[in-house]
Formats: structure tokens, C-alpha cells, sequence
């Protein structure tokens, strides 16, 4: 009767069970509690949800903060955007609308290097050593083109191509230009060239990934050119010489990205070579 009474402790006591399989001498076999690793899942997309959260309302709180600044300093700093220009406005509503969009505008600018800061902090732990090294050694250089590119469209691209296109208007019409059409117009002639200005490093980042050689940037050269002249025309004002403005410096970063990762896979190659003897 003492081993019948012990086979059943043995069946019947969850506590029998544990202590056996603490033991070793058996396992449970299947797959493990249910909703134990959904658990785990859903925890670990709620700590994303929550950092991503956190970083948003960070860049939120610096952005508001910028857009105050700017807005409280916009007689200050408004002669260097108009540059004397003569405009005009068409009533109450165009002056809320266009104090509005210069200061969101400006406001962003200013807030990018903090918003990149912040959304490099959520997507570093995802990233790869060799990711994490590339964007950590390369983001000064990347943020110095964007700002290198809007100065060159503020200083060159942006008056040169206006006061062509205001002459080649005046000699028919007396045009009379809106604040509204000016801002949008100085937008259209600066920030895409920034993101233009980011070739280069674009191109290192592929490379650095196996996605882009050197001879395949030369095989395509051609109608990189043309993806180029088109991008071109699309972000200029529709005259020659905006267009050509920009077309110059785009090839010349083209050829420098050329330049750059065929240095890569040159210090690539001697490093493979070193480790291999």
C-alpha cells in the first residue's frame, strides 16, 4: 500500500512534479506556458513605445522652445532673410501665414542637429557595432554638408537666380512679389540642397554595407547624370542658370564620392591582405 500511495503523491502534487524536475531526473516536455513569452514580446514593444515616447517629446519641448526664440527675435534676424527686397502682403491673413512659415521653417533648421541627436538615442541599441561606429564618426560631417549646402543655395544659387528671373520679368511686366512667394521660393533654392550636399556620405554608408562599389558608381555615371540634371530641375526655379548652379556642384560631389569609396575599398583591401599573411 506505501508504494501505491507514493506512486500517487507522485502523480497528483504539483510540488512532487517541481522537485523532480529540479532534480534532473525529468523535464517537461512542450512548448512553455502560454502568453509566458507574448509576455515577453508585448514588454519589450511597450519599452520601445516608451523610449520612442520619451525622445518625441523631447525633440517636441526643444522645437517649441526654438520656435519661441524665433518668433520673439523675428524683427532682428527678418532683413537677413528678405535681403532689402521690396514685398508685399494681401491683407491680415498673409502676414500670419507667412510670420508663420518662415518661423516654423527656421525654428526646424535650428532644432535638427537635437532632433537627430534624439532619434540617433532610440535606434542606436538596434544597430550593428560597424553601424553604430559609421553614423557615430560620420554625423559631424553629415550635419557640416547639410549646412554647407543650404549656405551655398542662401549665398549663390538663391540671389543669383532671383535677380535673373526679376530682370527677365521686368522687361514686360511690373512684378510685385508676395512674402509668401518669396519665402517659398528662398526654401526651394536652399534646404534641398543641403540633402543634396549629402552624396557623399550616402554613398560611403553604401559601401560600407557591400551595396556600392566604385566601378559600378563609374559604369553608372552616365545616368546618374541625368537622375542628377532632373533632380536639378525639380528643385530649382525653371531657368538655366539655377539649374546649372546646382548640376555643377552635384557632379563635382558625384565625382568626389567616386573619389571616396574607391579609398575605402583600396584601405579595405590592404587591411584583408594584412590580416591574411
Amino acid at each position: 500500500m506505501g508504494p501505491v500511495i507514493k506512486q500517487k503523491r507522485k502523480i497528483l502534487s504539483p510540488l512532487d512534479k517541481e522537485t523532480v524536475s529540479t532534480a534532473g531526473t525529468e523535464k517537461p516536455d512542450g512548448p512553455p506556458p502560454f502568453g509566458q513569452e507574448g509576455g515577453r514580446k508585448v514588454e519589450s514593444l511597450v519599452e520601445h513605445l516608451t523610449d520612442l515616447r520619451k525622445q518625441l517629446m523631447k525633440s517636441a519641448i526643444v522645437f517649441i522652445l526654438f520656435l519661441i526664440v524665433v518668433f520673439s527675435t523675428i524683427n532682428k534676424w527678418f532683413p537677413y532673410v528678405t535681403k532689402g527686397n521690396g514685398l508685399v502682403v494681401f491683407g491680415p491673413f498673409q502676414v500670419v501665414k507667412f510670420y508663420t512659415s518662415i518661423c516654423v521653417t527656421l525654428a526646424l533648421g535650428l532644432s535638427l542637429p537635437f532632433l537627430v541627436h534624439f532619434l540617433w538615442q532610440f535606434v542606436k541599441p538596434g544597430l550593428k557595432p560597424n553601424e553604430i561606429r559609421f553614423l557615430g564618426l560620420y554625423s559631424p560631417v553629415m550635419f557640416l554638408l547639410f549646412i554647407g549646402g543650404v549656405a551655398f543655395g542662401y549665398f549663390i544659387v538663391h540671389p543669383l537666380s532671383y535677380h535673373f528671373l526679376m530682370k527677365v520679368g521686368a522687361e514686360n511686366f511690373d512684378v510685385m512679389v508676395s512674402a509668401q512667394e518669396y519665402v517659398h521660393f528662398l526654401i526651394m533654392t536652399t534646404i534641398p540642397l543641403g540633402f543634396l550636399f549629402e552624396l557623399p556620405i550616402i554613398a560611403m554608408f553604401l559601401a560600407s554595407i557591400g551595396l556600392l562599389t566604385k566601378e559600378r558608381m563609374k559604369m553608372a555615371r552616365k545616368w546618374s547624370y541625368l537622375v542628377i540634371a532632373v533632380v536639378s530641375a525639380l528643385i530649382t526655379p525653371p531657368d538655366f542658370i539655377s539649374q546649372l548652379m546646382v548640376l555643377i556642384p552635384m557632379a563635382l560631389l558625384y565625382e568626389t564620392s567616386i573619389y571616396v569609396v574607391g579609398k575605402m575599398e583600396a584601405n579595405r583591401n590592404m587591411k584583408e591582405s594584412v590580416e591574411t599573411m
